[in-house]
């Protein structure tokens, strides 16, 4: 049970840092595309500017 919960977790993870990724060019953001992708669930939780440009980079 505990793997599949840490694969679900990984899977997540691994499905918002790629979309933020590939949706980085509609954001207000010009550099830090690396850490800001990599530290993803943490800025969205604690920052409502990453927040609101996260969603940019996601939908599209």
């Amino acid at each position: 049970m505990g793997t599949l919960l840490t694969l679900v977790l990984l899977g997540i993870y691994g499905g918002g840092a790629w979309k933020f990724w590939t949706g980085f060019n509609r954001t207000n953001f010009s550099q830090g595309k690396v850490s800001l992708t990599l530290l993803w669930p943490l800025l969205l939780a604690v920052n409502k500017a990453y927040r609101e440009n996260f969603n940019r980079a996601l939908k599209g």
